[in-house]
């Protein structure tokens, strides 16, 4: 079994940045490629970010490109989601997720988080 907690979550300006961040337990982890999804209030959950154990790739939501930053620290079983330059739209509860392969659909994760809120008011 995989537990995944979320923290980081809050409340910023458009154009400010937070950090997210995903603690992962569980004898099992190892080797587990991560992904983030948000769900807007009254749309579905979409993928935002993913990447491999290794950190070696890396893969982003054309909406967040160039803005968030995925990355691992294997030795804390933590992944992290720097999140710059946001924007209203950007306003969700944002969750992560583990699977054994990395992966940009939502299906295809085993575990998830309960989730943190953010919101970028304008």
């Amino acid at each position: 079994q995989v537990q995944l907690v979320e923290s980081g979550g809050g409340l910023v300006q458009a154009g400010g940045s937070l950090r997210l961040s995903c603690a992962a337990s569980g004898r099992t982890f190892n080797n587990y490629a991560m992904g983030w999804f948000r769900q807007a209030p009254g749309k579905e959950r979409e993928f935002v970010s993913a990447i491999s154990w290794s950190g070696s790739s890396t893969y982003y939501a054309r909406s967040v490109k160039g803005r968030f930053t995925i990355s691992i620290d294997n030795a804390k079983n933590t992944v992290y989601l720097q999140m710059n330059s946001l924007k209203p739209e950007d306003t969700g509860v944002y969750y992560c997720a583990a699977d054994k392969m990395v992966a940009t659909i939502e299906k295809e994760y085993d575990y998830w988080g309960q989730g943190t809120q953010v919101t970028v008011s304008s």
